[in-house]
């Protein structure tokens, strides 16, 4: 059963920093070189110089990135910038962000939450996962013993018992508030009355919990807790680095909103919408809806607002035209993917990953690459300037899609899910010594 615990975080000394905007970051997988270079000029104390610090040309076995950002932290509590709490609390956490024009609330609480093997315990992964960012990211863990950005947990609760009993502890508090590059809202409270974080945590041990977001953040978890165990250096159960810092929100939170990740597919060079077309017929039902952006805002339309999983968009900037296409059967999907259930084989991502790229257009690619959008307007933009040649337009995945694959432990394909926005570096530190 999931053991999710109040803990002493660590925090910025507002008093020292300034503006708590001045010193936040995304986590490391969404930050680009110009990003970074803009987070290490908002403050000299910005996250980013634990988060992501930059390489520096003179760059060693010894003198590295890590050892920077370890240096950097240590200098920070001595100085007290980063103080630890005085008492344990759960730590709410409210994000509010706009996407094409709506506005939305998230709402959840960190929390310490013990580690577990996936397949043994009450905790499921939905993504698949790739070794470079783990190394990485162990890499970080060892050098400064801290976990610095949280991995984002979802668990069941369709009365949100569990946010309310959390909250009970906040009643009339101030919170602290931060607003991100993307002009996201976060604001912190702390729940630390004793009776409150009992109850929570006993709530909590009835859940499951799945992974949306920190999937390699969690596996490097269970890497660096095991190194730590093979060494003798676990001092027993409870021991901080069986644990991991964890952003639980209800799966049922009003403002938990997935965007689908679309595919921009270099290496089909004259790619038509006929052709298209003639290379699909086997297995999809196609029409052209139009051209430029009329056309893509029509497959768009279609493809995201619809949600049907089995209506994939295309755009072949060769003639700058728009089409959709339906899959007619689940047959050859259930040939090709025979070794995943049928709730991967029906996702969008998967019918494009395995039946589109991975066999019908097989034939035409030459050395193929892959960029990830989130939003019609980033594939506009991207078509414009002809950076593809092929634009894939997919439905975003359901929540029911997330707990069914993930029940059955089965992981989705790699960017299948967009929990928007990302949570926070900077907003509270987890010792792991």
């Amino acid at each position: 059963m999931p053991d999710a615990r109040p803990f002493r975080g660590v925090r910025y000394d507002v008093a020292q920093v300034g503006a708590l905007s001045d010193v936040i970051a995304p986590p490391y997988d969404v930050i680009d070189s110009a990003l970074q270079d803009k987070l290490y000029q908002a403050s000299p104390f910005n996250s980013i110089r634990l988060e992501y610090n930059r390489p520096e040309p003179t760059d060693s076995e010894t003198e590295n990135r890590y050892s920077r950002a370890a240096r950097f932290l240590r200098e920070w509590l001595r100085d007290g910038v980063l103080r630890a709490d005085d008492q344990p609390a759960f730590y709410v956490y409210e994000q509010t962000f706009e996407v094409e024009g709506q506005t939305h609330s998230r709402k959840g609480f960190f929390a310490r939450v013990r580690l577990e093997p996936f397949g043994e315990g009450k905790i499921f992964p939905h993504e698949q996962t790739l070794a470079g960012p783990k190394a990485d990211r162990l890499s970080l863990y060892q050098a400064t013993g801290f976990n610095l950005s949280p991995i984002f947990g979802l668990y069941p609760d369709s009365a949100n018992e569990v946010l309310r009993r959390v909250e009970s502890g906040i009643r009339d508090r101030t919170p602290l508030t931060a607003v991100d590059h993307l002009g996201v809202t976060n604001k912190l409270w702390l729940s630390t009355d004793p009776e409150v974080l009992s109850a929570v945590g006993g709530l909590m041990a009835q859940k499951s919990i799945f992974i949306a977001d920190g999937h390699h953040r969690y596996e490097t978890g269970l890497r660096y807790r095991d190194h730590l165990a093979e060494a003798g250096e676990l001092s027993g159960p409870d021991d901080p680095a069986n644990f991991c810092l964890m952003m639980l929100v209800s799966m049922s939170d009003p403002g938990l909103l997935i965007l689908p990740t679309h595919r921009l597919v270099s290496g089909f060079p004259g790619l038509t919408a006929e052709e298209l077309a003639a290379r699909l017929a086997p297995e999809f039902e196609t029409r052209v809806v139009g051209k430029g952006p009329e056309g893509l805002k029509a497959a768009s339309d279609e493809v995201i607002l619809g949600g049907a999983q089995d209506v994939l968009g295309f755009g072949t900037v060769a003639d700058d035209s728009w089409t959709l296409a339906r899959l007619r059967s689940d047959e050859t999907m259930d040939k090709l993917a025979a070794n995943h259930g049928a709730e991967w084989r029906s996702l969008g991502v998967s019918i494009l990953q395995v039946l589109v790229l991975g066999n019908l257009l097989a034939p035409l690619a030459g050395e193929r690459s892959t960029r990830y959008v989130h939003l019609p307007s980033e594939v506009e933009t991207d078509v414009a300037a002809k950076g593809c040649d092929l634009a894939c337009l997919v439905a975003p995945a359901g929540m029911e899609h997330v707990e069914a694959i993930a029940s059955n432990l089965e992981t989705m394909p790699p960017k299948s899910t967009y929990f928007y926005p990302k949570l926070l570096t900077g907003m509270v530190f987890n010792p792991l010594r």
